[in-house]
């Protein structure tokens, strides 16, 4: 009996660890389907915390935004983070993404033809890695996205008594607690110094300080529980608020991406209406139109009032005190409110704003004369023209961005070209912009813009034309010719507006005379507006925008880093060799690296050549220099014997009869030894066309072919080395010469 029951439980054992294997095959027999994403739906659209999926080819396009480098902010493009990252290419491919905490300071760099923003701090983040299944992780094979439409995402999973009773006493209690988040974080505490004047505490607007509770799937604070702040106050004190000057905070380190500014003024007033007080503090744009809020300045004892808006460090005043917006109040910061960055983002204050002028897409600098001798009423002037001038640019994130450098003694930076993106806000900061004083150094100006202004950091947008317009009351106090020069080689336009000329009597006091012909990109009229009062300021508005926004007249956007179609022509015969092939190659990628590569940019293009030609990419291949540097690398040797002459022609019709208009042809032949062709024809056909010819020659090269093939003078455009392995000696000459050629050319 005993037997037969254990046989039975036996053969029951083996049945089921047969079925078990079975189920196993199958389980690893079946394939994971991985849903196909856009290239711009980003993370924070996506519920899933953790999944797998494919992006599209053909994704590597700037506009799809992307903020941060290593971890990504949840308002990414998914595919151009991968691609960012370096996962995937433009061809596209499978990825793995997980969500994270938010964090603050996502730094912002190009790599793989991607620019990354950077982004002072996000509530959701995530990490793309390559896209192969982790272990004991089951991956959905359909994606769960949020609503745009609704304003809540999903609800909020079932709270435990010890939340209830946590939410419970934070609303009740005065004393300091501290902010619960998702995943334990801790938010940062915004401190503020209440202002002692009782008199006042009636006319404030300033509403009581709350703190939105962190919820892992909604986007508004619940109205029903009112947490407060992490503060310790008295129950009198939270009763009957009070005016409070905040923190200054410097435009340039603002907290808070301008691109989120209508984003914010929506979020806050979510939180207002959610909380019951609303009244008196209705966002507009990164504003409040609203009551007068009294400010006591500290210098004098006297009150002043002025409008809520928003405020900048002012510089060099340090009697002028700038109180930030209640954007910065805590409970009503847009990373700090019920905003989940699952949400899609995209509300109507946002759609309704003007993105910028499309067709005058400039990154633009202003450097006001803020000199003692322009006087106050002509300050008043000249901030009333740059309003005006904000206003006919229309700026936005899409058309012309706009910052502005105030000089006297010493130049420093009012706000950059990322603190405000459209031409109200602009308008605001410009009207709080205090006088600095001082002499009227333009070249020192000048130098502080080249080095300082037109950075990734401070928003340059890098394919934008970098545009710096002078305004000058009289004439300099210090020379601008060398400053200018340097700021013209770096790309910069200088545009200069003179107002009330010297008079004959006081040219003796100019330091350098004809300093605008000095300065500007070109001397030709197009770059400088003399205007002979500043009353007939206002007259120069529309002239100067249409000027500033004509950019194919913007010759100084071009340097010689940027500016070219760069065509290499490479011997690839038998007497080159396998490894002197790959020393070539090193040699072709260690000139492209120099240059700035893009579609907007310097593009790169190769033909390797022996008795026949082969294309081995074209200019409008590749858009990055990432991928123009591993495309050289894939060129395969080819072998064969030596046409020049063949190749020459066949370059001029595969390669540079497809140059853009505006682009300078430069041709860089590379070859070892005597041609069998006639190399002086086509040679003189590639001059009569426009493009600038070098020739480099090695070993056993015909000296007389690699003159007749360089462009004159042959001494500057012909090179010859005696082995391939000294070949890297020329690569810093050699680009030397480049940069020489092209800006010795005349700026008239």
């Amino acid at each position: 009996m005993k037997v037969s029951v254990i046989a039975t439980l036996f053969g029951i054992f083996l049945t089921y660890t047969y079925a078990t294997k079975e189920a196993m095959k199958k389980t690893k027999k079946t394939k994971l389907y991985v849903p196909q994403i856009d290239c711009d739906i980003k993370a924070g659209k996506i519920i899933n915390p953790e999944f797998i999926a494919k992006c599209p080819p053909g994704c590597q396009d700037i506009k799809y935004r992307v903020y941060g480098t290593d971890i990504y902010a949840s308002f990414s493009s998914v595919c151009s983070a991968a691609i960012h990252s370096g996962i995937i290419d433009n061809a596209g491919g499978k990825i793995l993404v997980q969500k994270v905490a938010g964090h603050s300071g996502y730094r912002g760099s190009f790599s793989n033809g991607v620019r990354s923003l950077s982004l002072p701090r996000w509530r959701e983040s995530f990490l793309v890695a390559e896209g192969k299944p982790r272990k004991g992780v089951t991956y959905p094979s359909t994606l769960e996205y949020s609503s745009s439409k609704s304003t809540v995402v999903k609800s909020e999973p079932k709270k435990s008594e010890q939340d209830i009773k946590a939410m419970k006493n934070a609303s009740t209690s005065n004393t300091s607690e501290k902010a619960s988040e998702q995943g334990n974080t801790v938010r940062k505490e915004y401190q503020t110094s209440p202002v002692p004047n009782p008199a006042t505490q009636t006319a404030t607007t300033t509403p009581p300080q709350t703190t939105a509770t962190t919820e892992p799937f909604t986007t508004t604070p619940k109205p029903a529980t009112t947490p407060v702040t992490s503060r310790t106050t008295t129950a009198a004190a939270t009763a009957k608020p009070r005016p409070a000057l905040h923190r200054v905070r410097d435009t340039g380190s603002s907290s808070i991406h301008p691109a989120y500014s209508s984003v914010a003024a929506a979020a806050s007033r979510q939180i207002q209406a959610a909380q019951g007080r609303g009244q008196n503090t209705a966002f507009r744009g990164s504003s409040i139109s609203s009551s007068n809020r009294n400010v006591l300045r500290p210098s004098t004892g006297v009150q002043r009032q002025e409008p809520i808006a928003a405020f900048r460090k002012p510089a060099g005043s340090p009697a002028h005190l700038a109180m930030e917006t209640d954007l910065w109040k805590p409970g009503l910061s847009l990373f700090d409110t019920g905003f989940n960055s699952k949400e899609e983002l995209q509300t109507k204050p946002l759609e309704s704003r003007s993105q910028g002028n499309p067709n005058c897409k400039v990154d633009l600098s202003f450097l006001i004369d803020g000199s003692w001798s322009i006087g106050k009423r002509r300050f008043q002037i000249q901030k009333r023209f740059l309003s005006n001038v904000a206003d006919a640019l229309d700026v936005g994130s899409a058309g012309p961005l706009m910052g502005i450098v105030q000089y006297g003694n010493d130049p420093s930076t009012e706000f950059n070209l990322k603190t405000y993106t459209n031409s109200k806000d602009i308008r605001n900061a410009i009207e709080k912009i205090p006088q600095k004083g001082g002499l009227s150094n333009v070249g020192r100006a000048l130098s502080f813009v080249n080095k300082n202004f037109f950075s990734d950091a401070n928003g340059n947008r890098g394919g934008a034309p970098n545009v710096a317009i002078v305004m000058v009351d009289g004439w300099p106090t210090d020379k601008v010719e060398e400053a200018s020069r340097l700021a013209r080689e770096s790309g910069i336009n200088i545009f200069f507006v003179t107002i009330e000329e010297a008079a004959e009597s006081e040219k003796q006091n100019v330091i350098e005379p004809d300093f605008v012909d000095k300065a500007v990109c070109r001397t030709n009229g197009f770059y400088s507006l003399s205007v002979p009062s500043w009353f007939s300021l206002h007259k120069a508005v529309q002239p100067l925008v249409k000027r500033v926004c004509d950019t194919d007249r913007l010759a100084c956007s071009k340097t010689c880093l940027n500016s070219a179609d760069l065509g290499f022509v490479i011997d690839g015969s038998s007497s080159v060799g396998t490894g002197n092939f790959r020393t070539v190659l090193q040699f072709v990628a260690n000139v492209s690296k120099e240059f700035e590569i893009s579609d907007t940019d310097t593009r790169v293009g190769a033909v390797q050549y022996t008795y026949e030609q082969r294309l081995e990419f074209a200019f409008d291949r590749y858009n990055s220099k990432q991928d123009v540097l591993s495309a050289i690398k894939r060129i395969s040797y080819w072998s064969g014997g030596t046409s020049t002459g063949a190749a020459i022609s066949y370059a001029l019709e595969q390669l540079f009869s497809k140059s853009k208009p505006n682009k300078r042809k430069i041709m860089i032949l590379i070859t070892d030894g005597r041609s069998y062709d006639d190399v002086r024809v086509p040679a003189m056909a590639a001059h009569q066309s426009g493009v600038i010819a070098y020739s480099i020659g090695i070993a056993w090269a015909a000296h007389d072919e690699l003159e007749a093939i360089a462009t004159d003078p042959d001494k500057e455009h012909s090179f010859f080395v005696d082995e391939f392995d000294h070949l890297y000696q020329f690569v810093n000459q050699l680009i030397q010469n480049i940069c020489t050629e092209f800006n010795s050319q005349p700026r008239n």
